[in-house]
């Protein structure tokens, strides 16, 4: 699903996507508020420029951008008419499971076995301890998604046949600039370029394997269907964005509120997670930091995802995505 007309809704000059005009191959775009855009293919003089290109180069590219939002003769054209895809293609997707406090409590709270004695408030608290001290004293919790659920943020997704409970999770997602690798806390968010918008959708049905419950989460299946990682319009880079602790992470299904709540709920900040992912692995230009969602989701509501659902989902200063839900049947 398309929007009538894309907006420029932003914090700081300018910010970047993946644009095209009909029937026209993507080009890397830079957006400035006023609603018009400039083709980096052409202003940076590569034709073979790409969003992730730029940032592989962030350093050295990034006063060229904001000079080039300054240029009044720079070639411009409107936004209006365009289509947005999703604004970066990533190598690596690194995603965090179970970081906003109230979510996970929620989520434990949701899952009790039918003969837990404790009461809903019991539950509650004895998880909210358990929550404090993981913050404090543990590590995150990172898997890998795959770049092929990756879609536009205004294109439709399929909700696949066998997915029983498909669930939204909107969540705050940092892009990496200069490569990181072991990199400490302190150093993390220099490895950082902007960040952007992504929905994490899940199915919750198919998160634990009901053959083999000892292995544990399935997120392969749960989690990667295509299409199911609505990504962008925006990335804005990280100097416009005054603190990425505290933004407001706003979901509403069919114009209603579900998910309405501040980063500052993170158990993990960007920087733990930016530093402990790259313990193992090796972040690369254009990868994707998602941060986890807030409480609110469906399980939450006892209400999923079906044919016909809009999913409007903003950030602070990041821009709104709206995706449409599709059963595979239709």
């Amino acid at each position: 699903m398309k929007p009538a007309a894309l907006s420029a809704s932003f914090s700081g000059p300018f910010a970047l996507g993946t644009l095209s005009a009909p029937d026209q191959v993507p080009f890397p775009a830079l957006v400035i508020p006023e609603g018009r855009v400039l083709d980096l293919r052409t202003a940076l003089g590569d034709p073979a420029t790409t969003t992730r290109g730029i940032f592989e180069r962030w350093d050295a590219v990034l006063p060229r951008l904001h000079a080039l939002a300054e240029d009044a003769d720079a070639g411009w054209q409107p936004l209006d008419g365009l289509r947005a895809h999703a604004p970066v293609e990533p190598r690596q997707i690194f995603q965090s499971g179970a970081n906003y406090r109230q979510h996970v409590i929620d989520l434990e709270v949701a899952h009790r076995s039918p003969d837990d004695p404790r009461t809903v408030e019991q539950a509650r608290a004895e998880i909210a301890a358990i929550m404090d001290r993981r913050a404090a004293e543990d590590l995150p919790y990172v898997f890998i998604g795959l770049p092929s659920a990756v879609t536009g943020p205004y294109d439709d997704v399929v909700l696949p046949g066998w997915a029983e409970q498909p669930d939204w999770e909107l969540e705050l997602a940092a892009v990496i600039a200069e490569p990181a690798h072991r990199v400490s806390v302190e150093d993390a968010l220099d490895h950082v370029a902007g960040y952007t918008i992504a929905n994490d959708l899940t199915d919750r049905a198919t998160v634990f394997r009901r053959d083999m419950k000892a292995i544990g989460t399935d997120w392969l299946r749960s989690k990667n269907a295509p299409g199911f990682t609505p990504l962008g319009p925006w990335i804005v880079p990280a100097g416009s964005v005054a603190d990425p602790g505290d933004l407001r992470v706003t979901l509403k299904l069919n114009g209603e509120t579900m998910q309405d709540e501040s980063t500052k709920d993170m158990l993990f900040g960007i920087a733990r997670l930016v530093s402990y992912a790259s313990q193992t692995a090796r972040l690369l230009p254009g990868d994707l930091v998602l941060t986890g969602s807030p409480a609110g989701n469906g399980m939450h509501w006892g209400r999923l995802l079906r044919d016909g659902d809009v999913m409007e989902g903003t950030i602070t200063g990041l821009g709104v995505q709206r995706t449409r839900c599709v059963g595979e049947a239709s």
